[in-house]
């Protein structure tokens, strides 16, 4: 159902070009019941510019015509010359999801919210964990607790790239202490200094082992013993092998200062940037290790 706002600035609304057509895209609008306007405005910018589209070659714009596959990829070659790439796509993905919310019969499905990177351990929180993993009552469990912290929160290894570490893997090159990462996206990662020594003497302990556990490279589920050592009660919860990534990744984007960057250049998003640097040179590890904290 339509909240009050929404349905207001729907009633309201009137396109740049005039009432013509505005009719069709409020009652197509207003019939997959938006959530917001932002969502709503949007969706109304892709339906107008479709019912003009079919207005101009004497078409009905009602929208069990012009909603087909057929009429909108004709829109979208025909009627959008002058729209850019971005544009397009936005109108595309609009217009399809009008063409899908139309048909579906029944009860609309629970619109989930968008997942979000996990917030950063704060560096007490890490202590705390440190300090229980140095705790545990075996030298096993202690040194595979505080190499999995140190890969996780000083590399900013997760799920495979994590249980494939073996105790060689970890080594002190290029002036600092780097993990060689097997697996669908080999590299090589700089550990944070301030974690280097515990990852070093984690493979050190390990040998030709994984530092995590295990004996085969395709188990499953070995972190979840080390993880429940280290919960003790609401606080210091369960450890979260996300929240671990992302106090690497803040750690290091503070370091490089990313959100500088981003602040200046007024990008909030970083959709694109992996497009921006797809030419640029990385470096070798001795930057990687001074520009990554590793140092």
């Amino acid at each position: 159902m339509l909240s009050g706002e929404v349905a207001e600035r729907l009633e309201a609304w009137a396109p740049r070009g005039g009432q013509a057509g505005a009719a069709f895209a409020r009652d197509l609008v207003a019939s997959v019941e938006p959530t917001t306007w932002p969502r709503a405005r949007s969706l109304l910018w892709a339906a107008t510019r479709l019912g003009a589209f079919a207005r101009a070659r004497g078409i009905d714009p009602l929208a069990g015509d012009v909603l087909r596959v057929g009429f909108i990829e004709r829109f979208l070659t025909e009627g959008t010359p002058t729209w850019s790439p971005a544009a397009r796509r936005t109108a595309r993905s609009n217009l399809y999801f009008l063409a899908q919310e139309t048909r579906r019969a029944g009860p609309r499905q629970a619109r989930l919210s968008r997942e979000r990177a996990q917030s950063p351990y704060s560096a007490a929180e890490l202590a705390a964990y440190l300090a229980l993993a140095d705790a545990q009552p075996s030298e096993a469990r202690r040194q595979r607790a505080s190499g999995l912290i140190a890969l996780g929160a000083g590399a900013g290894l997760i799920g495979a790239d994590l249980r494939l570490v073996r105790g060689h893997h970890v080594v002190a090159r290029s002036g600092g202490v780097l993990v060689d990462v097997r697996g669908t996206k080999a590299r090589s990662v700089p550990i944070r200094a301030e974690l280097a020594g515990r990852a070093l003497r984690a493979g050190a302990w390990a040998k030709d082992g994984f530092i995590v556990g295990g004996a085969e490279p395709t188990r499953r589920n070995v972190t979840s013993p080390l993880i429940a050592s280290l919960a003790r009660g609401p606080d210091l919860p369960r450890l979260s092998l996300s929240r671990l990534r992302s106090t690497w990744v803040a750690r290091c984007a503070g370091d490089i200062g990313l959100a500088t960057f981003m602040a200046a250049a007024g990008i909030t998003c970083s959709q694109r940037l992996g497009d921006v640097v797809a030419d640029l040179d990385p470096g070798d590890e001795a930057r990687a290790v001074a520009l990554l904290g590793g140092a």
